[in-house]
């Protein structure tokens, strides 16, 4: 934490920002050679360009799928390689960098330093709205990053001010706050934001607004609460066993008023957005053609400002450079990744009965196109199977459509279908936008859904039922996805131990739910969110991985040990699929011996594959280690990292590349 450096980054960010002003705000400026940090941060357009250049928001960029494969590596989504946060002991302590970092936190301490002065003595020129509205980004925007810090560390130390070159300072300032009181602090900074951010951001909704605000306090009440709740007693609170913090701080913490705190906090958050912002429409087509369906478009769209629902968005123009590749990826092939079979099993029916029930109607699954017959019509527009129409605005040569084929399980890693069962979110119909890096569409940040289903929870963890605002908007999420909206059929046939074989959700603290009503609230975020990236945010905060530490679970595709093996033979009639153990070959699917559905991790069955008996979990993963370097800067003895003023986190050495001691 070098401030000299810090300030020389600041001033080559300040240049940098500059240079794209207009040419007559530029030709009123002073040589850029002459320009220093005092010289910065005086106008309107100053301080978009900052906050602005601060936004870490996940977004489509690079190869592949965007944020669609963010929930890879959890048991909605498959990728090709598994990850070692499955793997108890593979997963390491750094020796350094990691995610104790303070920079973006830093970069708004010194915003807020140096604009707050001059904004209230009115020296910033502009208009005294948008001033505001980019001040509230700065607090929206470091509420942002402390939680960032949150979700991965737990405690954190809460600093405001850009700190000295001091070492001693800063290794007071280093000091860990209990979870609660930052979240605590997040609430403030996103209470100040609310209170200067615009409905109407400047230049739409590609900025922070009003909305987005509330709709991330909520989220970030909800998940304080749940984490307190669901973690109760554990080192992963503040003042339960072996919680490594010091006791002092936990003084007087009751987690039973703090848990009531962060629910009320969260109801009254998300209903600001669900009050007022619509669901899209869905037309409800069977997923041959959804160009036309405003609720499949809201996520493969160029232009998003035209759907109420989508809070915030990131804009691409490929005439600019400014693109990515989504959009071939989701169109012309799997994109490393695929639904697990226990993520399509978990959809219920469309008259809201659970596959398994005997009056539910389910088809079966001997072929992905029969999967989605009769299914939650979430589940059919954005799952494709072969035969589903390609593009709108190309065809075959005879004039016929283009159209989806078998899903190529046994193809090069980049664009394989990891599981069969592959992913159609953002999946855009124009051809134009769906060759190499020509992608374009939208990529949403946060979106008004996410608000009802973060009340319907939040009210019934604090109130014990369904009240009537939640059952209004548990009603309008299950009407646009195009099932029964009296919830309380699936409720009724909600069999808990049928849901525990698909759904890791289906627990807490390693025990089976009791209770249908909340399990299905879980149901409704995992079906509604899904491919959106908030899958493993959720699993942790309802602590729904340990019984994976005593039962491992292995994840499972499509039936491919059925009539779809068909799919898979050569010019010749014979088999392309290989078994392990096959005399002479390479193996390229898992045995039909061990399950009739395709079992991705299981095709290499030697030592090497780590997951082959299961996804496997220990606490600790719960949280993220803290690099050992920071021990080193801040121990008192710097033969003893014990002596640090920070503490590691719950079950994690102080020895780089060890894994989790429990």
């Amino acid at each position: 934490m070098n401030t000299k450096r810090i300030t020389i980054n600041l001033f080559t960010i300040a240049l940098v920002m500059l240079f794209f002003t207009s040419c007559d705000d530029y030709l009123d400026r002073e040589p850029l050679s002459n320009v220093t940090p005092n010289d910065y941060l005086w106008s309107e357009a100053d301080l978009a360009s900052y906050t602005i250049n601060q936004y870490n928001f996940p977004s489509h960029g690079g190869w592949g799928a965007g944020t669609f494969t963010t929930d890879n590596h959890t048991d909605n989504q498959v990728t090709s390689n598994y990850s070692n946060i499955w793997v108890p002991g593979e997963w390491r302590v750094p020796q350094s960098g990691g995610a104790w970092d303070f920079t973006k936190i830093r970069n708004c301490n010194y915003f807020l330093e140096t604009v707050l002065p001059r904004w209230e003595a009115e020296g910033i020129k502009g208009s005294s709205e948008n001033i505001a509205h980019y001040i509230g980004e700065a607090y929206f925007l470091r509420a942002y990053e402390y939680f960032n810090k949150v979700q991965t560390l737990g405690d954190f130390p809460i600093i405001t001010t850009t700190l000295n070159d001091n070492m001693e300072e800063l290794i007071e300032a280093s000091v860990r706050k209990p979870r609660n009181e930052v979240a605590h602090f997040i609430l403030e900074d996103l209470d100040t934001a609310i209170e200067l951010l615009k409905t109407t951001p400047p230049n739409g909704k590609n900025r922070i607004s009003k909305y987005a605000a509330y709709l991330f306090k909520s989220r970030v009440a909800l998940h304080e609460a749940t984490w307190l709740k669901y973690h109760k007693g554990t080192a992963l609170v503040p003042g339960g066993a072996g919680w490594p913090g010091d006791p002092a701080t936990a003084s007087g913490f009751n987690i039973d008023s703090e848990i009531n705190f962060f629910l009320t906090e969260a109801m009254a958050a998300a209903e600001e957005v669900a009050d007022v912002i619509p669901l899209v429409n869905n037309t409800k087509d069977d997923g041959y053609n959804s160009s036309n369906n405003p609720y499949a478009q809201m996520f493969a769209s160029s232009d998003m400002n035209g759907f109420d629902e989508v809070l915030m968005w990131r804009a691409y123009d490929p005439s600019l450079g400014i693109n990515h590749n989504v959009n071939h990826y989701v169109n012309q092939n799997g994109a490393n990744t695929g639904f697990s079979r226990e993520f399509v099993d978990n959809f219920v029916m469309a008259n809201g009965l659970p596959i398994y029930d005997n009056a539910s109607g389910y088809a079966g699954d001997d072929s992905v196109q029969v999967v989605k017959i009769g299914r939650d019509n979430r589940l059919q527009l954005f799952m494709k199977v072969p035969g589903e129409l390609r593009y709108t605005d190309k065809t075959n040569a005879d004039g016929t459509p283009i159209l989806e084929g078998y899903p190529d399980i046994l193809g090069i890693t980049e664009t394989r279908y990891v599981t069969g069962y592959a992913l159609k979110k953002g999946f855009s119909y124009l051809a134009k936008e769906s060759e190499g890096s020509a992608g374009s569409i939208g990529s949403i940040i946060f979106r008004a859904a996410e608000a009802y289903l973060n009340y319907i929870e939040a009210s019934y963890l604090k109130e014990g039922s369904v009240n009537s605002k939640a059952d209004q908007y548990w009603k309008a999420i299950r009407e646009r996805a195009g099932v029964e909206s009296n919830y309380n059929v699936t409720v009724d046939a909600t069999v808990l131990s049928e849901e525990a074989k698909n759904d890791f959700a289906a627990y807490s603290a390693g025990e089976l739910l009791s209770d249908p009503i909340l399990y299905n609230i879980r149901r409704e975020r995992r079906c509604e969110l899904m491919a959106e990236g908030l899958r493993m945010f959720d699993l942790k905060r309802w602590r729904a991985l340990d019984q994976l530490a005593e039962n491992p679970h292995i994840m499972e595709g499509f039936k491919i040990w059925g009539p779809m093996q068909d799919w898979y033979v050569d010019e010749d009639g014979e088999s392309r699929l290989v078994e392990p153990g096959t005399d002479g070959k390479t193996p390229n699917v898992s045995s039909s011996a061990d399950s009739e559905y395709m079992r991705p991790y299981a095709v290499n069955v030697d030592n090497s594959n780590l997951v082959l008996n299961g996804y496997r979990w220990t606490q600790a993963h719960y949280l993220t280690p803290i690099a050992i370097q920071h021990f080193i800067i801040t121990a008192e003895n710097a033969g003893d990292l014990s002596s640090s003023v920070i503490y590691q986190n719950p079950g994690w050495p102080l020895q780089a590349n060890s894994g989790a001691l429990d």
